[in-house]
């Protein structure tokens, strides 16, 4: 690849990685300790970049040079931290979802899609007793922390610092046009990990296990809402004063896999979820590009039960009521 194309491309990336405040050319200068005026030469392509200044800049903003120089349509480059039982701090964890979400809520237009394996991550903060339950079920179950087996669910115990950034991320996620994908089998795994903590005694009481599920039931009726008005809305607002758009697909066949593609002032990002916690995201334009096609054949082969279709959108919700419901009444 030739010097020129490059820095192109590296300015390309650069410029995505900033927020809609923040200037390009005043990033740069600052990076690289140099005029305003030379910063837009070295832009412009008037100046070619030093090999130092090329590491500097893609050090700075997680740049991949390798990628950028690879012309092959089959590599792609993902970034993103893993989690283990070790080291992992949940506080810490939920202050990346704070920061992620507050990013892509800068944006001037932003649309959000959402391929529904498990109930949307930002969604547990309308309800504590709901967040409390996840949480303990990521300790125990997906990070296996050894302090944390031996120790029973206490739904007062779950530290309120999480749930206040938990609800943070909320706010800003609640400011995307969201497009939602879900199939049974989203709310499914839930009721199949409350039953499970419940079967195993995990719970200090079975007060607990109550909460957990009557809070799992409010956030269905809320996200019911939502769909029904096309928007969402703060949890507990009586004026239900519009946020982001709200879109809400249902497919009866495909099982989703949590994966997310943003689209920012036509910029897009893809985030892939693995090892039940972790992700990773990458702004490849062919790998983006073929996830927002894929997206796009999905929402084609399903059913859009938001807004419209309050049949479809009734029947939906009733039948996963009733699994919640019929769980309760076992209690």
């Amino acid at each position: 690849m030739e010097a020129s194309v490059l820095q192109d491309a590296l300015f390309t990336a650069l410029k995505s990685k900033l927020q809609p405040s923040e200037s390009l050319v005043d990033s740069v200068a600052a990076v690289l300790e140099v005029s305003t005026d030379s910063a837009y030469r070295r832009i412009r392509g008037d100046k070619e970049l030093s090999l130092s200044e090329l590491l500097k800049l893609s050090s700075r903003y997680n740049i991949s040079l390798d990628h950028l120089s690879n012309n092959r349509l089959d590599a792609f480059c993902f970034y993103g931290k893993l989690a283990n039982a070790k080291d992992f701090d949940f506080e810490d964890y939920m202050s990346s979802v704070v920061q992620q979400t507050a990013y892509l809520a800068s944006f001037k237009s932003k649309e959000f899609f959402y391929l529904s394996k498990d109930i949307p991550v930002f969604h547990y903060f309308h309800f504590q007793p709901f967040a409390a339950f996840k949480y303990y079920f990521w300790l125990k179950t997906i990070l296996q922390v050894p302090q944390m087996q031996h120790v029973a669910i206490d739904l007062s115990n779950y530290p309120q610092t999480i749930f206040e950034k938990g609800k943070k991320s909320l706010s800003y996620f609640n400011q995307l046009d969201t497009t939602e994908l879900w199939n049974i089998e989203t709310v499914n795994s839930t009721i199949r990990q409350i039953d499970f903590y419940n079967d195993a005694g995990f719970f200090k009481s079975k007060e607990d296990v109550w909460l957990v599920y009557d809070s799992f039931e409010k956030l269905i009726t809320h996200i019911e809402q939502q769909a029904a008005l096309g928007y969402k809305f703060n949890q507990g607002d009586s004026s239900k004063k519009p946020l982001g758009k709200f879109s809400l697909y249902f497919n009866e066949v495909i099982i989703l896999d949590n994966s997310m593609l943003a689209i920012t002032d036509n910029i897009k990002t893809a985030f892939l979820i693995h090892s039940a916690i972790n992700f990773m995201l990458t702004n490849d334009t062919h790998f983006c590009d073929n996830m927002y096609r894929h997206v796009q054949a999905l929402m084609r082969k399903s059913t859009l039960i938001s807004s419209v279709s309050e049949r479809e959108r009734s029947r939906f919700f009733k039948i996963v009521r009733d699994k919640i419901e019929s769980r309760k009444k076992l209690l």
